[in-house]
């Protein structure tokens, strides 16, 4: 079992990764209120979401990690925006209907996704990230498949909910530490009908969406 503390405080785990892409292209279009960052490591999306605006808790069972989180929101003179909580994921107990919006990067957890949903307000986006599963070699991410998503399973279980974009894609990174993710974003609303946010312009994501935003999962 990896030793998160020690991880973090030896550096060995970056300091201030970046939060993903795909979360600052659309953050604009989230509403403003309260946020939770799922596992949030060393703040990699409460850091930016405290920036932008964002009331937000940090659920991590690493102290050390959180400890790193305090920093940097200090560093950013956004501390009194980032409340840290010592928790498990996997057990913590999500308050019902609190959330504009929840995050959740390269922590497994699907069996704490109906829980994750219920804990949105409504209207509440959800963003998840994590490792998958490959035919192609790896380096970055788990050795172990049960802590990777399956073909299209990060998709099925949000399709509870509103989803507005969805890819799963291989990433080139320094050191021949190749990625392969997938990224869902969705919204807790139902309907036919619906409002959509405009699809941001470039980036690295890619062109594979259809014209509501969302994103194709055929590749």
């Amino acid at each position: 079992m990896t030793d998160w503390d020690d991880r973090f405080a030896s550096g060995e785990y970056p300091r201030a990764p970046e939060p993903s892409a795909v979360l600052r292209s659309y953050e604009p279009a989230i509403p403003d209120g309260r946020a939770l960052d799922v596992a949030a490591g060393t703040g990699r999306n409460a850091v930016y979401l405290a920036e932008a605006g964002y009331a937000v808790d940090a659920l991590d069972a690493s102290r050390e990690g959180l400890s790193i989180v305090r920093e940097r929101a200090a560093e950013r003179d956004v501390a009194d925006r980032v409340e840290t909580i010592q928790a498990d994921a996997s057990t913590y107990g999500f308050p019902d209907e609190t959330y504009e919006l929840i995050t959740m990067s390269f922590f497994h957890a699907l069996d704490r996704f109906a829980d994750l949903i219920e804990s949105l307000a409504p209207g509440g986006y959800l963003f998840v990230e994590g490792h998958l599963r490959s035919a192609d070699a790896t380096p970055s991410g788990p050795s172990d498949d049960r802590y990777r998503f399956a073909a299209n399973e990060l998709l099925r279980a949000g399709l509870g909910l509103t989803v507005l974009y969805y890819d799963e894609t291989t990433e080139e990174r320094p050191g021949d530490h190749r990625r392969a993710t997938a990224r869902l974003l969705a919204r807790r609303s139902n309907g036919g009908r619906q409002t959509y946010p405009i699809r941001p312009d470039g980036g690295d994501e890619g062109d594979g969406r259809d014209e509501t935003g969302a994103e194709r999962a055929d590749g």
